[in-house]
């Protein structure tokens, strides 16, 4: 794809908008706009703007599931000529088709080589190994370089590595690996480019790798479609203390007790999505500082191999 460094901005839902992935792009990696569960052809149109004159390539990352019941948001996608298409948490691959006859890479998040073979023969371009560690969706079935590893050893398409890549350190790791690029989220979160409030920033740089929780609570209160299999990680709250585990039990109180948190950015009650490198976030920066920074670190480590006689 031309990319001058190895880094794919995770498509966050909520986080990832159009500024963001424009940033990544002109910073050398590959920017990835995020449709999530409450995507809409209408909200993702509003993002394509950032990205629309880039001259670099770029990508669009949504949810099977959600892109399944609005045909419109992958005509929207696809119609903006993204270099890459990741459409993951699901089992139908009828977009893989039209993504490549559109002249768009496909690729898609995997928790296991079960699941990698499949979008493989499904004609997936490239696959992501999501690691258990990654912050959001996923199934968290195996840790990152485990996964990364298994994936590497039996593909033979490019494996990006997706969990708790936060820092150069484990960019050099994951590289070092075999992989073809690192697909990094929570590190952009903080990010002025974001979509998030400075209150979610801020909450984010003061949590520590400790921190987070794999829960559906948030889910089922909210009425979100994420099936069991597909928990969010998150920053552990009073909400999520209470209530995970314990999902059956969640009424239409609690579903405004919420809403009313989210609205009033009440973190001890509502949601914010993180990976378990959350620690590795210490100030509100630009995305060309933390590529930069990333970028650096992981070449200086590497360098350390090549050097040696």
């Amino acid at each position: 794809m031309g990319l001058d460094v190895p880094i794919v901005n995770a498509p966050m839902g909520g986080a990832a908008g159009g500024a963001l992935a424009a940033a990544v792009s002109r910073a050398g990696g590959l920017g990835m706009i995020g449709m999530g569960s409450s995507a809409t052809a209408a909200k993702l149109a509003a993002e394509l703007p950032h990205v629309a004159n880039l001259n670099r390539p770029f990508g669009i990352g949504m949810v099977e599931w959600v892109a399944a019941g609005q045909p419109e948001l992958l005509d929207t996608a696809l119609a903006a000529r993204p270099a890459l298409l990741s459409v993951s948490f699901g089992e139908r691959w009828e977009w893989v088709r039209r993504a490549h006859d559109a002249g768009v890479l496909a690729a898609a998040q995997v928790p296991d080589l079960p699941s990698a073979r499949r979008a493989v023969d499904a004609g997936a371009d490239i696959v992501i190994a999501r690691g258990a560690e990654g912050g959001g969706h996923g199934e968290p079935r195996v840790g990152t370089l485990p996964l990364l590893t298994e994936l590497l050893d039996h593909l033979d398409v490019p494996v990006l590595a997706a969990g708790g890549i936060s820092s150069g350190r484990g960019l050099a790791a994951v590289l070092a690996a075999g992989a073809s690029a690192a697909w990094v989220g929570t590190a952009f979160t903080a990010c002025t480019e974001s979509l998030l409030s400075d209150a979610t920033r801020e909450r984010l740089l003061s949590a520590s790798n400790t921190d987070t929780v794999t829960t559906r609570a948030f889910d089922v209160a909210l009425g979100y479609a994420w099936p069991p299999s597909l928990p969010e990680r998150v920053l552990r709250n009073d909400f999520s203390d209470r209530w995970d585990g314990h999902e059956e039990s969640l009424g239409p109180d609690a579903a405004a007790e919420l809403a009313e948190a989210i609205a009033g950015e009440d973190f001890t009650r509502s949601p914010i999505n993180a990976g378990q490198g959350v620690g590795a976030l210490t100030a509100v920066r630009s995305v060309a500082e933390v590529i930069g920074q990333l970028s650096s670190e992981a070449a200086e480590l590497l360098s350390r191999w090549t050097t040696r006689e």
